[in-house]
């Protein structure tokens, strides 16, 4: 195997709360809209939270044959969908590929709760004979992996990342180690999920992680702020096509970045508290800009993991002080998910891909609805409105229960060598 070949961005698809394709997605980010709404899947009286980050007009069968389409859970039709456009955006096909050197990623915090949630329904009320034979296909977390494989006909490697919050940035960073050292030319890799049903929702907030502002729904993703009271739950997904240089010269196709590097650790501290030093992160962030060779100061923009919950944000503001030093006072961060909400699994991918469309039309996306700054959060976060800024290194930080730290590191093609 050949090793430490580089790795090119050369396609992004994206279903989510603001749009269902990259396109539409970004220009609703860059414009400063909220995707956040009252719930529509299900009747939220009697929960504390009444409000989410919804896919809205999504037919999985615009996009899949009625048979395939109903033997997936949401989470596996939006990774097929996102993976699709991601495919057709690298002009990546069957006819150009040895479809055995493609590989497939895709993490999901969570995978088919809710198969799981209506299966578990139909047992209790009509008895385990009425139990669908497609409940296990469709609600392991590994399936959207093999969905994305099948309808994109990928046949290198292919399997899941489950690291909670953290899942979509390990996905990406692990196919990014298995085009760097050979094993495969390209990894469509990425993240999914749809957990906006009633256990996912009561969970969390049995929890108190998530908002409650139920009177403002859009106002109430507000990361950095001191009246912050909660993530707000979305669903979606993101998948990148990880390629290689070589791969990418021999078919001719653009390229959007470059993934630069990858750091991960763990805090070893509480399954739910990030660490109150921040540490653990700070090092994730080192370790990736060490690995993409790359100097704190030359950072140009942060996509914060930035869920809006009392404590990430202010851990979080904390170790990018200790990863980037003074630098971090100067570096422009924004959060996204104060427009999209939290996609658990697929945040870091989501996120991923924003840093790619920043880079290529040189715009921080803003961070609204940051309208009284925590004293403790004391950085640049773009607030409200977004910023224009050439941007040749982006970092995108995920974070996750369990203490998982993922750092991505992206740079714009020839301008980084």
């Amino acid at each position: 195997m050949i090793e430490n070949r580089r790795v090119f961005i050369t396609g992004l698809g994206i279903i989510s709360p603001l749009g269902l394709d990259v396109k539409t997605t970004w220009s609703g980010l860059i414009s400063g809209h909220s995707g956040i709404d009252l719930i529509t899947a299900f009747d939220t009286d009697g929960f504390d939270t009444h409000f989410a980050g919804e896919v809205k007009g999504f037919d999985p069968e615009d996009y899949l044959d009625r048979k395939t389409a109903r033997r997936m859970d949401r989470f596996a039709q939006f990774a097929a969908v996102a993976a699709m456009e991601a495919c057709r955006d690298a002009q990546l096909n069957r006819e150009t590929m040895d479809p055995y050197r493609v590989g497939v990623i895709i993490g999901s915090g969570i995978g088919g709760v809710i198969t799981l949630s209506q299966q578990l329904e139909v047992l209790n009320t009509r008895g385990p004979k009425r139990v669908s034979p497609f409940t296990i296909p469709m609600m392991l977390c590994d399936m959207a992996s093999a969905q994305v494989s099948m309808v994109t006909g990928s046949m290198g490697a292919n399997y899941c990342v489950v690291s909670s919050c953290s899942s979509g940035a390990d996905a990406l960073g692990q196919g990014w180690e298995m085009v760097r050292r050979g094993q495969e030319d390209v990894v469509l890799a990425g993240g999914s999920e749809a957990a906006i049903y009633p256990i996912a929702v009561s969970g969390f907030n049995a929890l108190r992680a998530l908002s409650r502002n139920n009177e403002n729904p859009q106002q109430a993703s507000r990361p950095f702020d001191v009246n912050r009271d909660g993530f707000v739950l979305a669903e979606g997904s993101a998948v990148l096509v990880l390629e290689s240089q070589e791969s990418a010269e021999r078919r001719g196709v653009p390229l959007l970045a470059e993934l630069r590097g990858y750091g991960a650790t763990s805090d070893a501290y509480h399954l739910t508290e990030p660490s109150p030093t921040g540490q653990s992160a700070a090092n994730a962030m080192s370790l990736a800009l060490e690995n993409a060779g790359i100097g704190p100061s030359q950072v140009d923009y942060i996509n914060a993991h930035g869920t809006s919950t009392p404590m990430n944000d202010r851990q979080e503001t904390q170790a990018i002080k200790l990863a980037l030093g003074d630098h971090a006072y100067r570096v422009p961060i924004s959060s996204t998910k104060s427009m999209t909400g939290h996609l658990l699994g697929a945040g870091g991918a989501l996120e991923a891909a924003f840093c790619v469309l920043a880079m290529r039309d040189g715009i921080i996306p803003p961070t609204i609805n940051l309208q009284d700054p925590d004293p403790d959060c004391d950085l640049n976060y773009t607030a409200k409105d977004p910023a224009n800024r050439k941007i040749s290194v982006a970092m995108s930080n995920s974070f996750g229960f369990g203490g998982h730290n993922s750092v991505l590191v992206f740079t714009n093609p020839g301008e980084i060598q």
